[in-house]
Formats: structure tokens, C-alpha cells, sequence
């Protein structure tokens, strides 16, 4: 189940902002409250839905992202990823829980990153590696996709998608 968590953690971005698609900054759509619902698939037929408040905070060079996690099953969670802006297009990311450093890179009104993620929180490992495509849509709605792979293998998918107020993001919910 926190494979859901961290695949839509990797979902990050905010929507219904005055800026067009092809000047997509992570930092003037993060910053302040972004709601997402999502959905995650794995390959053995499991599914979980999901709802995220996010709460985003720019201080001119970095932008730390919470993210509030609500599961149809009652479980929550927190995240929080810290992305360093590295140039006009690129972004360093951390979080708790990735292996290592992120590149986000973003090129017109896309973003991709990957990064590895240990599902175990105890002396074991469960590494899984996600690879996400956000795109920010004409109408300001942000659609995340997700594919996660173990040894090489794809083992699930995740859809999340974004908007300024709950009520607009429960509108465009992955189906």
C-alpha cells in the first residue's frame, strides 16, 4: 500500500494558474494549497484510490512541497519533497524515502523525473524505481502518470491528477 503513497507523491504539481502551459515553473504552481485525487493499478489486479492536499512553500531558490495523503481504505500519510531549482528547466528533489537525488527535468508543458524508492521502512529494502510524466493542460487541470518497475519489471501504474480547489480536482479524477 505505500506504493500508492509514493507513486502519487511523485504527482506533484499545481493547476488554475495565470501562466500558459509552455511556461511551466514548479514553483509558481506548487506554491500555496493544490488538491489531486489519483488511482493506482498494480499488475496483480490491486487498486486503491487516493486524495492529496498539498501545501507548497518558494523560498526563491527552493520549493518544499508537503503532501497530505487520504486512502479510500482510512490509511494517511505525510511526504515532503524539497526541489531545488538548478536552472530555468531543471530541478534537484529529495524526499525521506528516495534513494539518492532526483532530476526533474521540464521541456514546454512537460515534466519527467525518475527515482528509486525503499517501500520497507525497516532494516530490509524493497527498492522500486518510478518513472512520471506530469503534463500542465490548457485549462490548468495536471495530469501525473506513473509507471513503477521492480528488477526491471513494470509492476504498476498510478494516474493523479491536480487542480487549485478540491472541488475542481474531484472533477477530474482519474477514472
Amino acid at each position: 500500500m505505500k506504493l500508492v503513497l509514493m507513486a502519487a507523491t511523485a504527482a506533484f504539481l499545481s493547476t488554475s494558474i495565470n501562466v500558459s502551459a509552455a511556461d511551466f515553473k514548479l514553483e509558481e504552481f506548487f506554491k500555496g494549497t493544490t488538491h489531486a485525487y489519483g488511482k493506482f493499478k498494480a499488475i496483480n489486479g490491486k487498486k486503491r484510490e487516493f486524495r492529496v492536499l498539498l501545501n507548497g512553500k518558494w523560498n526563491g531558490k527552493t520549493l518544499v512541497l508537503r503532501e497530505d495523503f487520504f486512502y479510500s481504505d482510512g490509511e494517511k500519510d505525510v511526504k515532503t519533497w524539497r526541489f531545488t531549482k538548478t536552472s530555468p528547466t531543471t530541478y534537484s528533489g529529495t524526499r525521506g524515502d528516495v534513494k539518492g537525488i532526483t532530476t526533474v527535468k521540464v521541456k514546454g508543458n512537460k515534466a519527467r523525473f525518475s527515482y528509486t524508492v525503499d517501500l520497507d521502512s525497516g532494516p530490509k529494502t524493497n527498492y522500486v524505481k518510478f518513472y512520471d510524466t506530469i503534463v500542465l493542460k490548457d485549462d490548468g487541470t495536471l495530469q501525473n502518470t506513473a509507471r513503477v518497475y521492480k528488477f526491471g519489471i513494470p509492476i504498476a501504474k498510478v494516474a493523479v491528477n491536480f487542480a487549485r480547489s478540491k472541488k475542481a480536482a474531484l472533477e477530474i479524477r482519474p477514472e
